[in-house]
């Protein structure tokens, strides 16, 4: 039976130098995130204003 070819000789000496492609940090919803920071808290915000603004002026008319 003959024994299993050898690890090192299959070894990627690049894989130090690619590892950072697979790094959780480069992800990318990481990368979205961090192309707009606050952009979930201001279109909550920008939401509530609009949903607040129409419900406190739906009985006036327009002053147009």
């Amino acid at each position: 039976m003959p024994s299993p070819p050898d690890p090192q000789l299959y070894r990627d000496p690049w894989a130090k130098r690619e590892a950072w492609r697979k790094h959780p940090v480069f992800s990318r919803r990481a990368m979205f995130s961090k192309a707009f920071p606050g952009f979930g808290v201001a279109l909550v915000a920008f939401t509530a204003y609009v949903v607040a603004e129409n419900v406190l002026t739906k009985g006036k008319g327009s002053s147009h």
